[in-house]
């Protein structure tokens, strides 16, 4: 049966995505409402003064804005490449966990009780500060009714995030009924996420979650790559399963909870990226890690530039994009891979 998608060489994935990461990243500053060229972006990121307000726009607006993006991207590239490797399964998502619910009702909450407009901590809104709340409550109690003297069951918490996630949707749905209709209309662009509040505050709090993600790699590597054999094995091998399972869903929720938190729901990102990720370079996860931020990143900065370029000088909600651009490809990849997932 001849391999559906070649897998590259390590170094090969490894140049491909960093320079798909800094063309991602130069698009994302040059292009939108108001195009600039190359050689104005270079200038205005380097400090040298510019005709107009070119320098203003890229270092005020489209900089925070690609950091943003490159960030919450690998961040939620990284949460589902370890949840794949947890579950051992490649079409897990960051929102098995109930993080995503759960800071959808956090923040659609904010909203319907009149937080959305009042600053906290050098302007990061209460609604951002509630998603991430709902986020981490969420996590907590699927962890917590999934663990017992015997250790976490990953079955229990897989059922039970579904639980947690049906129940979230039924209240958002309760806030969507009393909710009037300008917050009807803050709770729907919510969920579609959007990085339209980026700033460099922002930008650097989501990037203290992604440089602990990026150190513990190396030490999550080596537990994930047993746990592909199976609990009992990876016991066996003097792996801390109950250990490894806790520090995992911790960092996780932390990671997913400021994404969320930051930019809104942003669907397929933890799904599609690790998945192609792996059908690159195979399941090592000390290549499947770094690589899957590489992408996630990239991934993130195309869809947010492509946000603000299609229906200039307005701009779609990324969240959108991200579901138009991930759905047909991912469809096409299992379309592909049939029959060797027999």
């Amino acid at each position: 049966m001849s391999q559906p998608c070649k897998r590259f060489a390590p170094r090969l994935a490894w140049l491909a995505l960093l320079l798909l990461l800094l063309l991602s990243f130069m698009a994302a500053v040059a292009f939108g409402s108001v195009d600039l060229s190359i050689t104005q972006v270079l200038g205005a990121l380097t400090g040298q003064p510019l005709e107009g307000y070119g320098a203003a726009i890229v270092q005020s607006i489209r900089l925070p804005r690609a950091l943003l993006a490159a960030v919450v991207g690998a961040i939620l590239a990284i949460s589902g490449a370890y949840l794949q490797g947890l579950f051992r399964n490649p079409l897990a998502d960051p929102s098995l966990i109930g993080v995503t619910a759960g800071a959808s009702v956090g923040a659609s909450l904010a909203i319907v009780f009149g937080a959305a407009g009042l600053g906290f901590v050098s302007g990061l809104s209460l609604v951002s500060l509630g998603a991430f709340a709902g986020g981490l409550l969420a996590v907590w109690l699927v962890y917590k009714v999934s663990s017992s003297v015997n250790g976490t069951s990953v079955a229990t918490m897989l059922l039970m995030g579904i639980a947690v996630s049906a129940l979230a949707a039924s209240l958002t749905g309760l806030m969507d009924y009393f909710a009037d209709n300008e917050m009807l209309r803050r709770l729907s662009l919510w969920r579609m996420g959007g990085l339209d509040g980026a700033d460099y505050w922002r930008a650097s709090m989501a990037a203290a979650i992604l440089v602990i993600m990026l150190l513990s790699m190396a030490g999550f590597s080596r537990g994930l790559n047993t746990l592909l054999l199976g609990e009992s094995q990876a016991r066996h091998l003097g792996i801390d399963v109950e250990r490894l399972k806790t520090r995992l869903i911790i960092l996780v929720a932390a990671g997913v909870g400021v994404s969320v938190a930051m930019a809104g729901s942003i669907a397929f990102v933890g799904l599609v990226v690790p998945h192609m990720v792996r059908l690159w370079v195979g399941p090592d996860h000390r290549l499947l890690l770094p690589l899957s931020a590489l992408g996630g990143a990239s991934l993130l900065l195309l869809a947010d530039t492509a946000a603000r370029v299609v229906v200039a000088p307005t701009e779609l909600p990324v969240g959108l994009v991200t579901a138009i651009l991930g759905a047909p490809f991912f469809i096409s990849l299992l379309r592909s891979r049939r029959d060797t997932l027999r």
